[in-house]
C-alpha cells in the first residue's frame, strides 16, 4: 500500500506522463491501427487507461464530477461486462472519433481531476487501493503499448522504427548453468502489504521433487539451432495443437525474424537489424517454448519452481513460458464488483509467465507476479527458461 497521497500523487502524476512519453516517437496515423485482434490501437490505450481512473473513481470519490463525454465509456471499456455495453474488441481500429487530440484533452482532464482529488481529500485506504490498481493498470498497458506499437510498425510493409535508441535486451555476464533446488515444500504467493494483483493471493504450501533450473534464458544462437535441425519439421516435438498451428505459419521462425538470402534479421523496435545471437530468443508461443524442450530433452519450469527459484536467476527481459495452467490458489478470492472481473475470470485456457520484459514498466514486477496469455501467443517479448 502506498503510505501517503503525496507519495501515490507522484506515483500518480510519473505513470500518466510516461503513457504519453511512450507515444512521442509515433505519427499521428500509427495511433488508430489496429492489425489483428490482440493489438489495440495506440490511441485506445490512452482512452481506456484514462476510463478507468475516471469511471472506477472519480465518478464515485469526487463530489460534483462531471463526466468528461457520455460516450467515452462505450468507446474505452474493453471486457468489464458489469460497466456496460463497450465496443467490440475488433472494432477499435474503426474508432477514428474521437480524434488524438480529443483523447489527449480527455487524459488532461482527468488527471487534472485526480490530482485535486489526492490534493483536497484525506484519501481513505479503499481510494488508495483502488487509485493504486489504476496506476498499475496504466503499467499494464504502458507494455502493451510497446508491444502493440511493434507489432503495428513491424508489419508495415515499410517496417520503420520506434526509436533507433530502444535496446531489447541487456547482455549478461555470467556463463550458462544449472542451479539445483533439494525437495522440499516450499511457500508461493505474495506475502507482506505491498502492491500485488488478486491472482498472487493467498499465499500457499506446495511440495517440490528436486529439480534444476537453468540461469539464463534460451539465447537467439541456441533457437536457431533448433530450427536448423528442422524443429518446425518434426512432428513428435510439438503437442497436437501446437503442429496445427505450426503448419498455419508463413515463416517457421520467432515473430519478427526474416530471411533475406541466407542470413537472419529482426525487426526490433530500434528497426531492422542483423539477428543478434547473443540477445534472448523472444516473441515465442508456449508451443514453440515447449517444443524447442522437448527438441533439448528438457522442459518448461512450472510457475511454482520458477518462484521458488528466482532469487537465483536472472529474470526481467522476457516473460517466461511456463508449464503452469492459469489457475486460482487455494482460498483465491476475487474483487468485490466489476474489478473481480479483472483476473479471475481469465482463469482458463491460459499459461502462466513470470519474470517481466524489457517493456514493463518500472516498479511493476516482482517475483510473485503471475501473467497469462493463450498459448498460441507471441506478440510480448516472450522467451524460453529450461528446465529438467
Amino acid at each position: 500500500m502506498i503510505a501517503t497521497s503525496t507519495t501515490l500523487l507522484d506515483f500518480l502524476t510519473e505513470t500518466r506522463a510516461h503513457s504519453e512519453t511512450i507515444c512521442k516517437p509515433l505519427q499521428i496515423e500509427d495511433y488508430v491501427v489496429q492489425p489483428i485482434v490482440d493489438v489495440s490501437p495506440p490511441k485506445w490505450h490512452l482512452g481506456h487507461t484514462t476510463w478507468f481512473f475516471e469511471d472506477f473513481i472519480l465518478k464515485k470519490y469526487k463530489a460534483d464530477y462531471q463526466e468528461y463525454d457520455p460516450n467515452f465509456s462505450f468507446v474505452f471499456n474493453s471486457y468489464y461486462e458489469s460497466m456496460g455495453a463497450r465496443v467490440v474488441r475488433t472494432d477499435r481500429g474503426n474508432l477514428s472519433r474521437p480524434t488524438v487530440a480529443e483523447v489527449y484533452a480527455y487524459r488532461k482532464y482527468v488527471t487534472h481531476h485526480l490530482k485535486e482529488l489526492l490534493e483536497q481529500t484525506e484519501a481513505s485506504e479503499e481510494l488508495q487501493s483502488l487509485i493504486e490498481i489504476g496506476i498499475h493498470h496504466e503499467k499494464q498497458h504502458q507494455e502493451l503499448l510497446l508491444t502493440d506499437i511493434k507489432y503495428i510498425l513491424g508489419n508495415n510493409p515499410l517496417q520503420p522504427m520506434y526509436t533507433s535508441d530502444f535496446s531489447e535486451y541487456t547482455p549478461s555476464q555470467n556463463k550458462q548453468e544449472w542451479i539445483y533446488k533439494a525437495e522440499g515444500i516450499y511457500e508461493i504467493g505474495h506475502q507482506d502489504d505491498s502492491f500485488c494483483y488478486d491472482n498472487e493471493l493467498g499465499r500457499h504450501k506446495v511440495y517440490l521433487n528436486d529439480f534444476k533450473i537453468s540461469n539464463q534464458l534460451v539465447t537467439n544462437k541456441e533457437y536457431l539451432e533448433f530450427i536448423e535441425d528442422g524443429g518446425y519439421e518434426q512432428v513428435l516435438l510439438w503437442h497436437s495443437e501446437g503442429w496445427e498451428w505450426v503448419k498455419s505459419l508463413a515463416t517457421k521462425a520467432p515473430q519478427y525474424w526474416q530471411k533475406q538470402e541466407d542470413n537472419w534479421f529482426y525487426f526490433g523496435l530500434a528497426g531492422v537489424k542483423p539477428l543478434d545471437l547473443k540477445a534472448p530468443a523472444t516473441h515465442l508461443s508456449y508451443y514453440e517454448a515447449f517444443a524447442y524442450a522437448q527438441w533439448k530433452g528438457c522442459r518448461l519450469p512450472t510457475e511454482f519452481e520458477w518462484e521458488a527459484s528466482q532469487d537465483q536467476l536472472e529474470w526481467g527481459q522476457r516473460w517466461e513460458w511456463t508449464e503452469s495452467a492459469y489457475l486460482p490458489y487455494p482460498n483465491y478470492q476475487k474483487a468485490p464488483g466489476a474489478l473481480g472481473e479483472y483476473n479471475g475470470k481469465f482463469m482458463v485456457s491460459q499459461k502462466v509467465l513470470r519474470g517481466g520484459s524489457v517493456a514493463t514498466s518500472d516498479k511493476h514486477t516482482r517475483p510473485t507476479y503471475r501473467n497469462f496469455f493463450h498459448p498460441q501467443l507471441r506478440w510480448q517479448f516472450t522467451g524460453i527458461r529450461l528446465a529438467q
